[in-house]
């Protein structure tokens, strides 16, 4: 696939495995804000994993993207050729000063001028290369020295591998740093690799740099790494206690840590979507002077022409938009689900989302939907038009574990359709209201805890078996979008950032 290119764009827009090659709810912000500011040309760098986890663009370039180019961190890259070397004593001091700064920022305040310090250092002829890294001997007693400070597991192989699987991607960031096209400001839409490729661009050229964190990364990874299988663990089962991490799985999350302390040094607007997350920012090393909440907005318009298609009474059909992953709990719907159908026989549970992503997880939710005998009932339909989608439903239901502001609940909303939600991220706020005037407009819907099944589906039955409840709940809903998640209000906020730091002097 041919991707536009340029010699230079007002706005440098950072991505990790969202637009263009993902759906979902980052990604429909990304496109709303691109095409929600057709004054501004736009340069996207795409980070994604390895090529062949991405297929073609799930969305039409805006004319107003002019430069597209595409990175994957765990594609087999051409390393040096190998032979011995000992490396530079003096950048090594500054690495080893910058490891202090991640573990003991408390009495290591200048990680940021070390960082800066060191990124040109990364470069081939640097004191700081991927040859040096790989083949040292420096780099070698370096990794010798922390893992006999450090590690609790006893796998030297182990841990030498991790380490090196763990900052590789560092030097391929430092090349497409190097390498970018000239923009006025940064954009970045999350901390992690794209975060660390923000302040490395921010450090090296003196451009703005945005931050907008829908989740907070760092936690997000968190959950990630708790579930993932391919993390090692090589205690024994009586050196084992379940109360406690496992050193590898704690090694990556604090590396994680790592990146997204230095994407908050380097940003000049830290941007979260609502509060809670806005104060986890400040917790994690966010300057709060920089921070600030802008919620997403939908275009309320687009939405309202549904309400006339919507019927009278409340249809027996819940949907949960959202990608087939572990995160979002698709398990936890289907099992609701099956008390919903015990009650409600004629109503259906539509997953209407991307299955692509954990083919895995698709393959064992559709054996749960199998073995509850739910299979009249609940039906994948994949992506879908949220236009097409919204009148045909009675409920959004979201069983997440982790969640930002979902579009979905506010694009629903505006709709006039109500929702039930797991108590994560903004949902709370979303569906109750935030103070005493939001919440006069009523509850849009319920809240139920995490992994509950038995409450999921309790509380999407109340309103489903209870018109006048459903028909409050969509009127709360309907008023509380209009009040305070429009499209044009957070465009407002962001078109006040754009003008500020595309006319800001280096």
């Amino acid at each position: 696939m041919n991707f536009p290119r340029a010699e230079s764009a007002d706005i440098g827009l950072l991505l990790e495995g969202t637009f263009p090659f993902v759906s979902g709810g980052v990604s429909s912000w990304v496109n709303q804000v691109i095409r929600g500011f057709p004054q501004y040309t736009f340069a996207l760098i795409f980070i994604g994993s390895r090529a062949e986890d991405y297929g073609d663009a799930k969305y039409v370039l805006p004319d107003n993207v002019v430069h597209l180019e595409t990175h994957y961190l765990h594609n087999r890259h051409a390393v040096p050729q190998v032979r011995p070397m000992h490396g530079d004593p003096a950048v090594f001091g500054d690495i080893k000063h910058l490891h202090e700064c991640f573990r003991f920022p408390e009495t290591n305040p200048d990680g940021r001028e070390t960082f800066k310090k060191l990124i040109p250092e990364l470069s081939a002829n640097g004191g700081a290369s991927l040859e040096t890294f790989l083949y040292s001997e420096t780099a070698w007693d370096f990794v010798k020295d922390k893992y006999q400070k450090y590690c609790s597991d006893p796998s030297f192989v182990d841990y030498f591998w991790t380490v090196r699987s763990m900052h590789a991607p560092i030097w391929m960031l430092a090349d497409i740093a190097e390498n970018f096209i000239p923009v006025r400001a940064y954009h970045t839409v999350s901390t992690g690799y794209a975060g660390l490729l923000g302040a490395m661009l921010k450090e090296k050229n003196g451009c703005p740099l945005i931050l907008s964190e829908h989740g907070i990364y760092t936690k997000e990874r968190k959950i990630d790494l708790f579930q993932a299988q391919w993390v090692r663990d090589n205690r024994n089962v009586f050196q084992r206690d379940p109360t406690e991490i496992s050193y590898f799985r704690q090694l990556w999350i604090r590396f994680f840590q790592a990146l997204g302390t230095r994407c908050y040094d380097s940003a000049d607007h830290i941007v979260a979507l609502f509060e809670a997350n806005r104060l986890r920012q400040i917790e994690d090393g966010a300057p709060a002077e920089r921070t600030r909440n802008i919620p997403n907005g939908v275009n309320v318009a687009r939405f309202a022409a549904l309400r006339a298609q919507r019927p009278a009474s409340p249809p027996p059909i819940l949907c949960l938009i959202g990608r087939v992953v572990p995160i979002k709990d698709i398990k936890t719907y289907i099992r609701a689900m099956r008390t919903v159908v015990n009650r409600m026989p004629e109503a259906q549970g539509w997953i209407a989302g991307p299955e692509d992503e954990d083919p895995d997880y698709v393959d064992e939710c559709r054996d749960l939907v199998n073995g509850l005998g739910l299979d009249g009932n609940i039906k994948f339909l994949g992506f879908q038009q949220m236009t097409e989608l919204l009148p045909r439903i009675g409920l959004v239901v979201l069983s997440s574990i982790s969640e930002g502001l979902p579009l979905v609940l506010l694009e629903g909303f505006a709709a006039g359709v109500p929702a039930v939600s797991t108590d994560v991220g903004s949902c709370r706020q979303l569906i109750y209201g935030l103070d005493e005037q939001d919440r006069a407009f009523g509850a849009a819907g319920g809240i139920v805890n995490i992994a509950d099944p038995q409450a999921l589906a309790e509380a999407a039955l109340a309103l489903l078996t209870d018109e006048a409840a459903w028909k409050a709940a969509s009127e709360a809903g309907i008023r509380r979008v209009e009040a305070h998640y429009t499209q044009e209000q957070m465009f407002a906020s962001y078109r006040a950032i754009y003008e500020e730091v595309t006319t800001w002097q280096a």
